[in-house]
């Protein structure tokens, strides 16, 4: 399974599409709201990828809930996390509760359109950074923890396996790293708040993937986190995290600081990523597969291949279950929309 997670132009593949996704070092498709206009079109889409690539792909989406939801049409409304703990204020159901069935919820749909991952959950703290906002559960570390952890078990109950992101915590900086490069500019100290939710689930053996910050944090290393050896080593060796480390998105702003695409993902890859995403740049993604110095760091295929989906979700079996009928029964708004 190649290192690059690239996407695609619109909610049909496109010829040359199929060439890129047989490329060897190809290993993945990331979906966006753009791939979408319906349910039914959506699953066509993934067989067609599947089908074109004649190869394992692990097939990934963001589909965290609130304003990052790909998929709306046809698919539960997932609220923020945030607005967890206001659902259940004045509910029967405490907010751990819901945040477990929200987890299963979102991820059953995900797996039934047969993609393997949604990048969830975000594990960040609530705090200065617009960009992640009402996206976290709280600005308390032990509520973040209790609320993802009962996310991911939700996931996991429906058999998917989680990311957490974006390592080691984006919410203490303003700064958009899509549109920018975040500095955070805190001690060690006051960094390892945010690292410390990381630690706690890597611990609690819940996290099977991690998606490090495209954050530089001057007073420990000079390079965002997803392309420092320093960071990665912490989360390897202090933190012992063994599952898999996604790259955030190269062509982000966040990631100039490390040069061309290929000075990129071999950064990344070198530093202890496993895979790379590279998105909205099919022109970066070309010269990229162009060049194979990047190349030449061997990929941890193994450990994405864990990711893979191994469940089959049927669509009717999902909402004709006590489950499903139970969550909707407790809270109607989660109904899909006539």
């Amino acid at each position: 399974m190649g290192p690059l997670m690239l996407d695609l132009q619109g909610t049909k593949l496109q010829a040359d599409e199929i060439e890129l996704l047989q490329h060897p070092s190809v290993g993945g498709v990331i979906f966006f709201s753009r791939n979408f206009e319906s349910r039914q079109q959506v699953c066509e889409l993934v067989a067609a990828v599947r089908q074109a690539a004649a190869k394992p792909l692990l097939l990934a989406v963001d589909h965290e809930g609130g304003r990052v939801q790909r998929f709306r049409l046809g698919f539960s409304p997932i609220p923020a996390m945030a607005a967890i703990e206001q659902l259940t204020a004045d509910h029967p159901w405490s907010a751990t509760q819901l945040a477990r069935e929200l987890g299963w919820l979102m991820a059953s749909e995900v797996l039934a359109c047969d993609i393997d991952i949604s990048f969830a959950p975000v594990l960040d703290l609530n705090g200065i950074s617009e960009v992640i906002g009402d996206r976290s559960f709280s600005a308390n570390p032990e509520q973040v923890v209790e609320l993802a952890g009962a996310f991911i078990d939700g996931m996991h109950d429906a058999g998917m396996k989680c990311t957490g992101k974006h390592y080691p915590g984006h919410g203490s900086v303003a700064a958009d790293s899509h549109i920018a490069i975040p500095v955070d500019d805190r001690s060690e100290a006051e960094v390892a708040r945010d690292e410390g939710v990381f630690s706690q689930l890597i611990a609690a053996k819940r996290l099977d993937a991690m998606m490090p910050a495209h954050v530089i944090y001057p007073q420990l290393d000079d390079k965002p986190a997803g392309f420092s050896p320093y960071w990665m080593n912490r989360l390897r060796n202090k933190l012992n995290f063994d599952g898999v480390i996604f790259s955030d998105d190269l062509a982000m702003k966040g990631a100039e600081p490390m040069g061309s695409y290929p000075q990129r993902a071999k950064a990344a890859l070198a530093a202890g990523c496993d895979m790379v995403l590279l998105c909205n740049d099919r022109a970066g993604v070309e010269q990229l597969l162009a060049d194979d110095q990047w190349q030449n760091v061997t990929p941890h295929s193994q450990r994405l291949k864990s990711l893979l989906n191994s469940t089959k979700n049927e669509w009717d079996c999902l909402y004709q279950s006590d489950r499903y009928k139970t969550l909707i029964a407790a809270f109607p708004d989660l109904a899909i929309p006539a």
